[in-house]
């Protein structure tokens, strides 16, 4: 089974230090349109990244295919990063199924409630893990992987 995190920071420390050895992962599947588009920011971010560690880019309609395809001799090492919940939800839509999400962290901004302290969601992010909610996915609000989910409703 493969990891799905939602992170507006996508890759970055707490990713790679804590919640890919907790995972058992050796695959980022980085999904974001504008990435997936631009070969010098996914050089820049792959830096961060150990060379043990593979790193692969798709787009938000690509990423199905990438996964069961590309990746599909490794989901269960696969840890897959979406900046938001509406790129989670697209994917979602267009095949990319999972049973669980974390919500990693999603910065506060004008309009945004405060429902930890590293979520605060938008109406359009409520929807969104509403809409995943009804799906039968669950959803484990959580900054790092030690730690008890840190939001029970929103």
């Amino acid at each position: 089974m493969f990891w799905v995190r939602i992170d507006n920071r996508l890759i970055h420390g707490q990713v790679i230090e804590t919640w890919l050895p907790y995972a058992g992962s050796s695959t980022i599947l980085v999904v974001n349109d504008e990435l997936a588009a631009d070969p010098v920011r996914q050089e820049i971010m792959g830096l961060a990244v150990p060379s043990h560690i593979d790193i692969t880019f798709a787009s938000i309609k690509e990423s199905p295919r990438v996964l069961h395809t590309t990746l599909k001799d490794r989901l269960s090492s696969v840890f897959i990063l979406f900046d938001n919940c509406p790129d989670a939800r697209q994917a979602f839509d267009q095949g990319l199924n999972f049973d669980w999400i974390n919500i990693g962290n999603i910065h506060y901004s004008p309009g945004r409630k405060q429902v930890c302290a590293h979520i605060a969601l938008s109406q359009d992010d409520s929807l969104c893990l509403e809409y995943f909610y009804r799906q039968g996915v669950k959803l484990d609000f959580r900054c790092v992987p030690h730690k008890s989910v840190q939001v029970d409703s929103w």
